[in-house]
């Protein structure tokens, strides 16, 4: 038998959380000295504490725990409910992860106010490609709304590309355009030079070319692309452009597994003031 303290210190919780357990009969120490009201558990008892533990993690309530440990629920479920939540926790960090990412951008983006450079953006024409290309929808142009889907799109693509025995003849390309229900609909594409066919299950298109664009070259990690979208603008606005639709992303160095190391061709189509 152990004293509450023991147990607590072995089932690491506090012996306030046990007596409070107590109180609500979630777990009753195996014996109560009746003439000191000194609580006293056994070693056995150190499984119904790791299920209480363990489900409240889960975000449950104390009624729910109790719920579910009166039904008895086994191991092997609540070993699955354990990994449910962990990849839920997991996909939450990387959310704030992100998140936290894009406030650094913005961050970085008001100390640099009225200090943009603008020296390297160039007007040029581009010209049509032909695409194979899968297409998703994005709940808006914001990069922690992109990132999530044009990721596993190009993971698809590369994928079915082999599977065709399909070779990449340019280097990648996406575009984006309005979806009907105000989101953002996502291509991202490959430049081929395969016809289209029935067959693929990707597509095959022809993406126009833009009788003038202005180009501006992005170092690094997609994530931190705002600074460099908002600096073509500023360029834009300083000589007398109006943007005609969302920039292309032509990718000129993808060929290393760090972020650091990516080129972007940012491609916007304008028009004259």
């Amino acid at each position: 038998m152990f004293t509450i303290g023991d147990f607590a210190r072995h089932g690491r919780v506090s012996v306030r959380m046990l007596r409070h357990y107590d109180r609500i009969g979630l777990l009753r120490p195996a014996a109560v000295d009746p003439a000191t009201g000194y609580r006293s558990y056994e070693a056995g008892q150190l499984s119904r504490l790791n299920r209480i533990v363990a489900l409240k993690e889960l975000g449950l309530t104390l009624e729910q725990v109790r719920s579910i440990l009166d039904e008895r629920v086994g191991t092997g479920e609540l070993r699955g409910m354990l990994r449910l939540r962990r990849s839920e926790l997991e996909e939450q960090l990387r959310r704030d992860t992100a998140r936290l990412g894009q406030v650094e951008v913005r961050l970085s983006m008001i100390e640099k106010e009225g200090f943009m450079p603008s020296e390297d953006v160039q007007i040029k024409p581009v010209p049509a490609t032909r695409l194979a290309q899968l297409s998703a929808p994005a709940a808006d142009f914001g990069p922690e709304s992109i990132s999530p889907v044009i990721g596993p799109l190009y993971e698809q693509l590369f994928a079915r590309l082999e599977g065709a025995e399909v070779r990449p003849s340019g280097p990648g390309v996406s575009w984006y355009e309005d979806a009907p229900d105000g989101g953002v609909i996502v291509h991202a594409g490959c430049q081929v030079d395969v016809a289209p066919d029935p067959a693929y299950d990707f597509e095959v298109v022809d993406l126009p070319g833009l009788e003038r664009a202005a180009t501006i070259v992005h170092h690094g990690p997609m994530d931190d692309v705002v600074a460099t979208g908002q600096q073509l603008a500023f360029w834009l606005a300083a000589h007398g452009y109006r943007s005609a639709g969302y920039a292309r992303e032509l990718y000129l160095n993808y060929g290393t597994g760090d972020p650091s190391d990516w080129v972007t061709e940012l491609q916007e189509p304008i028009l004259p003031a």
